[in-house]
């Protein structure tokens, strides 16, 4: 069950960089001509990953299918339990991707709350057709956070995101919330430039002198790899 494909399908070219190459891009993307801005000011993004109990999620991207689908539970701020924010059911199809975005009101996170009962309280607050695609996918794998910068070219038709300080807590088979160990990941910088199908050329010329060479890569494989040399 799901929504169909919308039109305005996107495009991310992901970038990533050592941490000590951070000033270097930032200085980049400031002085470019396309004339990039911060539309609002920077903030601390988590996001909890969901899979399927044999993790067909990561399989998927493995094995590099042409159409793959992600589940994530992304909120804001300081905390690093789950609290109020949006349901995210992530498409991709080749190269484009699309999203759809289910807001959660309610703190499903409460004192002594287990990964069961934060589900279920998700699960309380979605539409029928986004509860399939939790239901789906009802394992927690891993809670990723990460300070992320962003900014629009001045003619609005390409975005740039900028993620450092990221850090990652395996939750796979757990029932309560592992947020006091963190696994060991790379200090990097991931970079995308996200559009629109329809501006893939305008992009294209705006990315041709960036410093980094294009990378395939996901937050989420990196995470659950880096959790299994645990």
């Amino acid at each position: 069950m799901s929504r169909p494909k919308p039109d305005n399908t996107r495009q991310e070219i992901k970038f990533v960089a050592y941490e000590t190459e951070h000033p270097t891009i930032l200085q980049w993307i400031r002085t470019h001509r396309a004339r990039f801005i911060q539309p609002y000011p920077g903030r601390q993004v988590n996001n909890v990953y969901f899979d399927t109990y044999d993790f067909a999620a990561c399989e998927e991207n493995l094995s590099g299918a042409s159409a793959r689908t992600k589940i994530r539970y992304r909120w804001y701020g300081k905390s690093l339990a789950p609290a109020a924010g949006t349901l995210e059911v992530k498409r991709k199809r080749n190269f484009f991707g699309w999203k759809f975005q289910y807001q959660i009101a309610e703190n499903p996170t409460v004192e002594g709350a287990t990964w069961h009962d934060i589900r279920q309280s998700i699960l309380r607050q979605l539409p029928e057709e986004a509860r399939f695609w939790l239901r789906l996918n009802p394992c927690p794998v891993i809670i990723n956070r990460y300070y992320r910068i962003y900014f629009v070219s001045s003619d609005n038709t390409v975005r740039v995101t900028v993620d450092s300080r990221q850090s990652v807590f395996d939750q796979r088979l757990r029932s309560a919330l592992n947020l006091t160990r963190p696994v060991h990941i790379p200090r990097s910088v991931i970079v995308e430039f996200k559009f629109d199908r329809e501006h893939r050329v305008h992009a294209s010329d705006f990315m041709q002198s960036f410093p980094i060479r294009v990378s395939r890569h996901s937050k989420y494989m990196t995470g659950v790899l880096a959790a299994q040399k645990m």
